[in-house]
């Protein structure tokens, strides 16, 4: 009955992960849309490269999006015969061909803004008009707006992928910052700002291109948990009256998830069965403090018979 209520538990909060995901997708998906439309209609009417280049920029938000959608939903699929520990990496997948598709998309407005620059005939560049102003700054607005509105979920749900969604939105609302302060310029004489902020966006999107990279690599290679969060693991551990130290504690993160390793001491006096019970104590009250651990392993090692208090461990406070 106990195997049975946790299994429900989990499905139910592997399709709650789900709906939010795709429902904050849909919405970055339509707003994505809306906007690199309005900002290109800007750019082509108001003469504008750096509004142009910024509506590329959100129409890959919406590639982006839907990369994150298929992403979500593989890394939710049940474990099976093949994939036994899960599918949690292919979300990492997902967040790693959205890097690329922000590298591309910045070494193709970067290459374009720094011919214009290397050409040196600036005269020959059109001045923007007023209505690529407005598109900046609505664009900077809503991006924004959709960037909070993306993180706050993505913390919730615990979601790399679609938080990597979200700097892309902030990434995009940077580079309409740039787009801004390129096209007041170019307005007030200097049509070369116009290119130059074109090149400023393409640094915004490289770097944030390179931040999620990073994130989703460090999740694919079994990179260990911070050392305030191996604390806390520790504790909770430390906490059973009948643990005397910790040997070893490792952990792993798989996607958003963890594995833990530990070894753990008890008095060598107790049965096997005790020793037993007292592993499992400790594996059921790590699960159930921390929601993202999806696999302990506890190991126990007998202690001197004579000790009777708490060893030191490196991993408490």
């Amino acid at each position: 009955m106990k195997e049975n209520k946790q299994i429900s538990i989990n499905t139910s909060g592997k399709n709650d992960f789900t709906k939010i995901a795709n429902r904050v997708s849909f919405v970055s998906i339509i707003g994505n849309v809306i906007l690199s439309v309005l900002k290109l209609l800007a750019g082509i009417i108001a003469h504008s490269s750096a509004m142009i280049s910024d509506a590329i920029h959100s129409a890959s938000d919406v590639f982006s999006t839907i990369i994150v959608i298929i992403g979500i939903k593989v890394s939710s699929k049940e474990s099976d015969k093949e994939h036994p520990y899960g599918h949690e990496r292919l979300e990492c997948v997902a967040a790693l061909v959205l890097a690329m598709v922000l590298f591309i998309t910045g070494l193709g407005i970067g290459a374009g803004a720094w011919r214009n620059i290397l050409q040196g005939n600036y005269e020959t560049l059109e001045v923007p008009g007023v209505l690529a102003l407005a598109a900046a700054v609505l664009s900077i607005l809503s991006k924004e707006a959709m960037f909070w509105y993306t993180r706050f979920y993505a913390k919730r749900i615990d979601s790399s992928a679609l938080m990597a969604d979200a700097w892309h939105h902030r990434s995009d609302a940077f580079s309409s910052v740039g787009a801004l302060i390129g096209i007041a310029g170019a307005r007030l004489g200097y049509p070369i700002m116009d290119s130059i902020a074109s090149l400023v966006i393409f640094v915004f999107i490289i770097k944030a291109g390179y931040d999620i990279f990073k994130d989703a690599v460090d999740k694919m290679v079994d990179h260990s948990c911070d050392e305030e969060t191996e604390r806390k693991l520790a504790a909770c551990v430390m906490e059973h009256k009948d643990v005397l130290g910790i040997d070893l504690l490792q952990t792993r993160m798989f996607g958003n998830k963890w594995y833990v390793d530990v070894e753990i001491s008890v008095d060598g006096s107790f049965t096997l069965q005790r020793a037993h019970q007292i592993a499992e104590d400790v594996h059921n009250r790590m699960e159930e403090k921390f929601p993202k651990v999806k696999h302990i392993m506890v190991h126990v090692n007998p202690a001197e018979i004579h000790k009777t208090e708490k060893g030191s461990s490196k991993y408490a406070d």
